[in-house]
């Protein structure tokens, strides 16, 4: 059964993160079939020999959201409190590393709220492309 991809749908929200100088992460709201909507989470990573990139995603639907924050914010905090209380994280914190490339279409008002202020905003996705999983394709 052949898929038909072109109908995929773009991301709903979507913020890019540069994490040093080969690594940066995409977080992505897109929206399902039933229009629900899920958060995958992207990490690329340029290769070692400079040809291309190597992708890792994770995909959390709406009924975890709530949980993985927790264990998240919970797991940040005993690093940072337990483990190297002393270190200074705020140091690499640079505000133009944390891009908004949400799509315009999607965007209800002419405000877009975040935690962070929005640095660059484009109508189009990222330039490094990302090859999409089917979310009715996951075998759990």
């Amino acid at each position: 059964m052949e898929k038909d991809y072109d109908n995929r749908k773009e991301p709903a929200y979507s913020m890019k993160l540069r994490a040093g100088r080969k690594r940066t992460y995409f977080f992505d709201v897109r929206p399902t079939r039933s229009e629900d909507y899920y958060l995958t989470i992207t990490e690329s990573k340029r290769k070692f020999d400079g040809e291309g990139y190597e992708r890792h995603k994770i995909f959390i639907y709406k009924e975890d959201l709530n949980k993985f924050i927790t264990v998240l914010n919970n797991t940040v905090d005993h690093i940072k409190t337990e483990l190297m209380p002393d270190y200074d994280f705020d140091s690499f914190h640079k505000e133009d590393d944390i891009i908004n490339i949400t799509n315009s279409n999607y965007i209800k008002s002419d405000s877009v709220t975040t935690d962070t202020p929005v640095v660059e905003k484009t109508e189009t996705a990222n330039d490094e492309v990302v090859s999409e999983i089917d979310e009715d394709d996951l075998k759990w």
